[in-house]
């Protein structure tokens, strides 16, 4: 039997709620204060292992370096204001950072590694961290874009530099303060825990601030000491924070590996450590089914294989579905802002291009362009309410507002609706709006039907202005393995399956080894067309 999310609706209202929170912990703690008692409880256990660096730590020796961490950071005077930066890979003590910024109540702000010099330096320059971690072959990076800073430690993790940085084994293996306890948050659970990027598919990234409250929680409540974790996300992204955080609050064991994705490598370390729980992006899922070694991997060990941060086709997801051992793939849909799950999809049988429903705690509407709340099955925007506190965008009060409003409300920016039985669709970005001689589209329209493409691994589609029609949808492929598809049987195919000529591939098409993507792995749109546009000026 699939587990069961409960929603309720108010008919009068138009609001979908999600079931009431259960709370396992004492409401006033802190996740650092959980964290630091849940691993003191099981000290045996073993709480990772790094497949790359090939280190394994018990939870013992994680809690022992976290406190090393946290109470180096105490001796430099970093207070519960100050930030800390991290730019690193996951490699065997990063999560012996977080928990030491955890314990003393200071928020990490978290980047990615392809970041550039300049993205670093507007990007810090923002919160100005007093401490910085990251791996040696970013330090140069890292120093040039902190330059007008004022006393930034740099600490790197691994390949450390001849001079200039602190070597992390020399925070590992300082004093840990006497009588150590985890700090009280000043601002209760209210307070910032960190500090991650939104995607910077367009522009800059914002920094994107998550609270100390339990909506991270919510959805992960069935992992247990036997459970076995991977995600591939670093740091930077609320998948690796999520993870990152229950493995530290439910004592499970996490699997670490700071490498390039690589799908053969992934499915070597399901078989090898018999993983148990994933969450993954759809890239990586389409990565894997169309690799040579898919077919003969065990993946029975999995119980819980979730995926989200954007579309993975219906084909792509029959075909994980197909070599697990039960029915535990399931679509979580949210966003940084959010800091957590908004829904999940426990009825892929029933409801195969749902995102789910809501999970505990929270509040769903969906809402026309004049802001009226709209009925069941009626397209809109999607906006979402967790009754918590959101520090917002850190240092971008008019961008925050912007995304919620005074009422509590995350405005999504996507469009989609609730059908009777509570289950939320996403029909497309509200920015992906695209007009073909004033007829309005979305990408996922046609995305769509090139997606049912057997020999279609991967798609991306977009708009090509010409001055005529408006956008005209171009596509990008990434064909499966050993397949002879050409760009002319994708334009053929679009064509032959809808009599709506805006949505024929008038721009044309591409195949392509991969698709453009943003540092966290999410298909990045513009960089794909960009390169398609690049390749046509060519031919």
């Amino acid at each position: 039997m699939p587990y069961v999310l409960a929603n309720s609706y108010d008919a009068d209202l138009k609001i979908w709620s999600g079931s009431e929170i259960e709370e396992y912990f004492a409401p006033d703690l802190s996740i650092g204060e959980i964290i630091f008692h849940e691993m003191r409880r099981h000290p045996k256990l073993i709480a990772q292992i790094s497949t790359t660096e090939e280190t394994i730590l018990t939870r013992e020796e994680l809690h022992s370096n976290a406190m090393r961490v946290a109470s180096y950071m105490r001796s430099k005077g970093l207070l519960q204001s100050d930030i800390v930066g991290i730019i690193a890979r996951n490699t065997s003590h990063i999560p012996a950072v977080a928990y030491g910024c955890f314990f003393n109540g200071i928020a990490f702000h978290s980047l990615n590694i392809a970041y550039d010099r300049g993205t670093i330096e507007k990007l810090f320059s923002i919160t100005h961290p007093r401490m910085i971690f990251c791996d040696g072959d970013e330090y140069e990076k890292v120093r040039d874009a902190t330059r007008g800073m004022e006393d930034v430690e740099i600490v790197t993790m691994r390949n450390h530099p001849e001079g200039g940085s602190t070597p992390i084994e020399q925070i590992l293996s300082s004093p840990i303060e006497e009588n150590f306890r985890p700090v009280r948050l000043e601002q209760g659970i209210d307070q910032t825990l960190a500090i991650l990027c939104s995607s910077g598919t367009t522009g800059i990234p914002k920094a994107v601030t998550i609270t100390n409250s339990r909506q991270i929680l919510a959805g992960s409540q069935d992992l247990t000491t036997a459970d076995i974790q991977y995600t591939h996300s670093s740091l930077d992204w609320i998948t690796g924070l999520l993870t990152t955080v229950t493995s530290g609050v439910y004592s499970t064991t996490r699997i670490l590996a700071d490498n390039v994705f690589d799908p053969v490598y992934m499915m070597r370390l399901i078989e090898e450590y018999r993983i148990t729980w994933i969450l993954q992006a759809p890239s990586h899922m389409a990565m894997m089914v169309n690799s040579r070694e898919f077919e003969s991997t065990d993946f029975s060990s999995i119980r819980k294989y979730l995926f989200g941060g954007g579309r993975a086709s219906v084909e792509t997801q029959h075909l994980i579905r197909s070599r697990l051992s039960s029915d535990c793939l399931h679509f979580a849909y949210g966003f940084t802002e959010l800091g957590a799950m908004a829904t999940m999809n426990y009825h892929f049988d029933e409801k195969p291009n749902s995102v789910g429903r809501l999970v505990s705690g929270l509040k769903a509407k969906i809402i026309s362009e004049e802001g009226e709340s709209l009925d069941r099955d009626e397209v809109g925007e999607v906006c979402i309410r967790n009754g918590q506190h959101w520090a917002g965008y850190y240092g971008n009060p008019e961008e925050s507002h912007k995304v919620r409003d005074s009422h509590g409300w995350f405005h999504t920016g996507d469009l989609g609706y609730m059908d009777d039985d509570g289950f939320l669709y996403i029909v497309e970005r509200k920015k992906d709006m695209l007009k073909y001689q004033n007829i309005m589209y979305y990408p996922n329209d046609i995305e769509t039907i090139i997606s049912e493409m057997p020999d279609v691994a991967e798609v991306c589609v977009f708009g090509v202005w010409d001055p005529i029609n408006g956008d005209e949808a171009a596509a990008a492929v990434v064909k499966r393995q050993g397949s002879d598809l050409k760009a002319q049987d994708i334009v053929d195919y679009v064509r032959g399956h809808t009599d709506a000529k805006y949505k024929h591939l008038n721009g044309g098409a591409i195949i392509m080894e991969d698709l453009k993507r943003s540092p966290n792995g999410k298909t990045n749109r513009m960089s794909t067309k960009a390169y398609f546009l690049e390749v046509k000026d060519r031919n």
